[in-house]
């Protein structure tokens, strides 16, 4: 009888076949699997299947034959564990700058790569429609056009906007290019930032990159090399909170006992911790002086106290002054 012309996929239907349908708990016999390629207009002799299960094992597949009463065959091992694929979903489903579509078809391909019987167990553990996403949709594209320009040493330009109160966008300097040479990427504070040197300004700024659209590569080579060469981007993005900048400022903060966590966080575990009393321990450590620094501060209400400069500690006295104005206005 003549062999159909699916025969030549016989060994791709059935590595398809064991990676989606079969795991330690879910083995598939051999005449399921046969009764698979049947279903696809090929046959299979008993001879032939066994040598079959040799070829993909020589390819690379870990597949184990369970004997016993219920003898099947399943992947033993993958590119990434269940628990692995897991941590993945929760940081796709979690990340911010992620839209809820497609964290949804992020989530659907990390799937693919266990069992469907896998896919399940990650899949009761997906919540995405409360969580809050961002709104546009083409960071996904924006991210990988910033890459392109870091790798091909070009600058890029790009749309700058700010949501209004009825959610609508408004772009900044009147929908002007802004023209940048971009060095990093990174994610601070539930946000994706690029960050780059601005050469009219002369020095690095901060861009939001779900605020960016219509981003593209110009036929200008980036600048600011030397500025970059100065600062290790790890402390960099440290020492700015919340991606706002300011004054960089070598700071003293005092801390009771019990935020030690917080400040490893924050700072880093080479931070310098030096104790001052029983309760109390202080820092010093280099910051970007700035409303979103005076305000992290606060957050810890009277566990952190700024020590010094005297310039740094005016400032946040002034901060929180303001603020008592606002409420004492109304």
């Amino acid at each position: 009888m003549p062999k159909s012309a699916n025969q030549k996929l016989k060994l791709l239907y059935m590595m398809q076949y064991l990676l989606e349908r079969s795991d330690e708990n879910h083995p598939l016999s051999r005449e399921q699997i046969q009764d698979m390629l049947i279903s696809h207009d090929i046959t299979v002799e008993r001879k032939s299947f066994y040598s079959d299960i040799e070829a993909l094992r020589t390819f690379g597949l870990d597949i184990i034959n369970v004997k016993g009463k219920t003898p099947g065959y399943y992947i033993a091992s993958r590119d990434f564990e269940v628990p692995e694929l897991k941590l993945l979903v929760d940081s796709v489903q979690s990340s911010q700058f992620i839209t809820e579509k497609k964290t949804r078809e992020l989530i659907k391909k990390l799937e693919t790569l266990c069992s469907a019987y896998e896919a399940q167990l990650i899949r009761r553990h997906v919540y995405v429609r409360n969580r809050i996403k961002h709104m546009n949709e083409s960071i996904y594209y924006n991210v990988d056009k910033i890459h392109a320009g870091i790798a091909t040493d070009q600058k890029i330009c790009f749309k700058y906007f700010e949501f209004t109160a009825d959610k609508k966008r408004e772009y900044r300097h009147d929908g002007k290019l802004y023209s940048v040479s971009p060095y990093a990427l990174t994610w601070d504070n539930e946000n994706y930032y690029l960050i780059a040197f601005d050469t009219e300004a002369g020095f690095i700024k901060h861009y939001r990159v779900d605020r960016m659209t219509d981003i593209s590569l110009t036929d200008e080579s980036r600048d600011g090399a030397d500025v970059f060469r100065q600062h290790d981007m790890g402390v960099y993005t440290r020492q700015a909170f919340s991606m706002f900048g300011g004054a960089s400022e070598t700071v003293e903060i005092e801390f009771d006992n019990h935020l030690a966590g917080v400040v490893l966080d924050r700072f880093g575990k080479d931070v310098v911790m030096l104790k001052t009393d029983e309760q109390h321990f202080k820092i010093r450590a280099e910051v970007m002086v700035s409303p979103q620094f005076f305000a992290w501060v606060f957050g810890l209400e009277t566990g952190a106290r700024i020590v010094g400069p005297d310039s740094v500690v005016a400032g946040m006295l002034e901060q929180l002054d303001a603020v008592r104005k606002t409420y004492e206005s109304n």
